[in-house]
C-alpha cells in the first residue's frame, strides 16, 4: 500500500516521501497515528502544499528533542530493587520504571516507547540505556541498579 509520510520516521522515510508499506502497518500505525496519508492524487497535492509547515513542526520537535538530550545525556539514575544473594533482581527494570524515574528527577516527559535498554536489566550494576527522542536525536543515560534488600 502506498502512503505519503507526514513526519520524518527513522528507517522509513522523510516528510512528503511516498513509500510502499504493508497494509496493516499503514492502517493500524501510520494513518491511525497521523504519521501518513493514503497516496491518492488529492493527498499528494495537499502534502506538497503543506510540506513547509510540516518541516517547521519537525524542526521544532527536533529542537525540543535536542534540549531534552542535553539535560539527560550521560546522566546516571539510581534504581533500588530487591535482589538475591547472587546479585540477581526479582523481575527486571522496565522502560516504564525508567520513564517515571526521569520524570521524578528531571521533570521531563519521556515515553516508555522511546527508551531502549541495550540489554535487559535483570541484575545489580550499571547499564547503558538509549533514549530515542527524535528520528535524528538519541541520548544515552546510565541506570545504576542497587540493592534495596537482599532476600534469601
Amino acid at each position: 500500500m502506498k502512503v505519503i509520510l507526514l513526519e520524518n520516521l527513522k528507517r522509513i522515510g522523510s516528510i512528503g516521501e511516498i513509500i510502499d508499506v504493508k497494509r496493516g502497518y499503514a492502517r493500524n500505525f501510520l494513518i491511525a497515528n497521523k504519521k501518513a496519508l493514503y497516496a491518492s492524487k488529492e493527498n499528494i497535492n495537499q502534502v506538497e502544499k503543506i510540506k513547509t509547515q510540516l518541516s517547521k513542526k519537525d524542526n521544532e520537535k527536533k529542537l525540543e528533542a535536542k534540549k531534552i538530550a542535553e539535560k539527560v545525556n550521560n546522566k546516571e539514575f539510581v534504581v533500588n530493587k530487591l535482589s538475591t544473594e547472587n546479585k540477581e533482581l526479582y523481575g527486571s527494570v522496565k522502560p516504564t520504571e525508567i520513564s517515571k524515574l526521569i520524570k521524578e528527577k528531571e521533570h521531563l516527559d519521556i515515553k516508555p516507547s522511546m527508551i531502549q535498554p541495550v540489554k535487559e536489566i535483570k541484575s545489580l550494576g550499571k547499564f547503558k540505556v538509549k533514549i530515542s527522542l527524535h528520528s535524528e536525536i538519541d541520548a544515552e543515560i546510565l541506570i545504576a541498579v542497587e540493592s534495596a534488600e537482599t532476600i534469601q
